[in-house]
Order: structure tokens, then C-alpha cells, then sequence
């Protein structure tokens, strides 16, 4: 199969403070089983084998787990393809000929370090918030000693199927952060271990995210549809009532029952 030749509008922007611009580069006999980023790493290569400076690009594992992949591809995070990462898009998605205009994740809270990589240690500190259950280390416990019905073991698991890309913020148009906090609530309030907690850690991560700058969802599924592990907004419902109990618990105990 031919190659692909192809044309790019890449952002460069050197840091937060600077105004940022596109940048039109070409690139020739792209083979489509090429992944997106091996493509990113030939234009990196042409650039420096020219004398120029590559543009930066966030990325680890390239296998999908990570979720440090993080670009915009023609207006879609992820680009294209359904239910896929940055690093699991391959080239023949695209025809020859075509431009592809790639920026980074948009978001008040990510800040861009440069060109296409943004800090993201807004989603870390959510996490330091109350994402976590507090036991003690050592040996793992019987994985049979606390029953956990099937329905609530295979939600549990469908959330915290989350990578923490971001790319549900980057396609909100409130730079919404609730699918992510909300997975990362729910797949441990399904669990008896996380329900010991699950009334301070709902209220103190959002409490985080709303610090952090991020917007307030608005139901336009945006998010959902963006998600590279398939994650419904089924789970912001789940958080706004587990949001909604843990703040009438907390009012009771601080103003009483009237």
C-alpha cells in the first residue's frame, strides 16, 4: 500500500505565558500501519536532522494504560477513532492528502508546558484529595473474606478502567472534570472497603476540583463520547448522589435535623 503524504498544523507554544501559533509542516510516505506517534517521532527526527527544534509531546507507555497521550486530532481528543488513545490510533484512519491539525488539551487547569504537553498534576492532587482508602499495607488479605456482589464488583471495575488522561476535560466545553473524579469516586464506593470513607472522599475531591479551576457539567456528553475506556456519565450520576448524602450527613451533624 502507498504511503500516506500527508500535511500537519502543529501548535508551538514555549510555554503558559507565551502566545502560541501553528506550524505547518509536511510529511511524505507515511505508511498507515504506522501509530500516530510513530508518525510524531518521523516529523520530530526531520526536524532535527534540519537544524530545528522538535515539538514536544506527551506520551509513555503506548500501549493505551497509561494516559499520559494527550492530543487534540482535527477538534476530537484522541483523534478519530472510538474508544481509542492517542498512541493506539494508527494512520490508515486517515486518507492521503490529508491535513491534520493537532493541539493540545485545552483546559484553564492544564496549563501548556510546551507546544502539546500540559501539566495535568491537577488530576494528582484530586486524587491526594480522597481518592484512595485508608488501611493497613503488608500481605494481600483472602479475596474471599469480604463477599462483594457481582453487579457492584463489575461497576467497581468499569470505573476504575479510568487512565486519567484528561480527554474528558479537553472535549468538554466547560473544561469539566466530573467523569474523571466521578470514576475514580465511584469504583471505590462500590466497594466495601471504600464506603467506610466514601462521604469525606466525595466531598473533599470536589471540593479539590472546584479549586483546581475546573468547570461545572452541563449533560452535553461530551465527555463520554471522548473517553478512550468507555466510561459513561452514569458515574456523575452515582457522585451527585453520593455528593447530595454525604452533604445533608454533614449539615445534620452540624446544624441538627431541622
Amino acid at each position: 500500500m502507498a504511503g500516506l503524504n500527508l500535511t500537519l498544523k502543529i501548535w508551538r507554544q514555549k510555554d503558559a505565558n507565551t502566545k502560541g501559533q501553528f506550524e505547518t509542516v509536511k510529511i511524505n510516505d507515511v505508511s498507515p500501519d504506522m501509530s500516530f506517534l510513530e508518525m510524531l517521532d518521523i516529523v520530530n527526527e526531520e526536524q532535527m536532522k534540519q537544524g530545528k527544534e522538535g515539538f514536544a509531546f506527551d506520551h509513555d507507555c503506548r500501549e493505551g494504560i497509561c494516559g499520559m497521550c494527550s492530543l487534540v486530532i482535527n477538534g476530537m481528543p484522541h483523534g478519530p477513532d472510538h474508544a481509542t488513545t492517542t498512541c493506539q490510533l494508527h494512520m490508515r484512519k486517515f486518507k492521503d492528502g490529508d491535513t491534520i491539525v493537532i493541539e493540545p488539551w485545552r483546559a484553564a487547569a492544564f496549563p501548556v508546558i510546551r507546544d502539546c504537553a500540559v501539566d495535568r498534576t491537577a488530576f494528582d492532587r484530586i486524587i491526594q484529595a480522597g481518592g484512595f482508602v485508608s488501611v493497613n499495607t503488608g500481605a494481600a488479605p483472602e479475596a474471599s473474606t469480604i463477599p462483594v456482589p457481582k453487579a457492584d464488583a463489575d461497576r467497581a471495575f468499569d470505573a476504575a478502567a479510568c487512565i486519567g488522561c484528561g480527554a474528558c476535560v479537553a472535549a468538554c466545553k466547560n473544561a469539566s472534570a466530573m467523569l474523571f473524579v466521578s470514576a475514580k469516586v465511584a469504583h471505590l464506593s462500590f466497594l466495601p472497603q471504600g464506603k467506610v470513607e466514601a462521604k469525606k472522599r466525595v466531598l473533599a475531591m470536589v471540593a479539590q476540583m472546584d479549586k483546581e479551576g475546573f468547570g461545572n457539567c452541563t449533560n452535553l456528553y461530551e465527555c463520554q463520547a471522548a473517553c478512550p475506556k468507555g466510561i459513561t456519565v452514569d458515574y456523575i450520576a452515582k457522585m451527585n448522589r453520593e455528593y447530595l448524602m454525604a452533604t445533608a450527613t454533614y449539615a445534620e451533624k452540624v446544624y441538627g435535623k431541622d
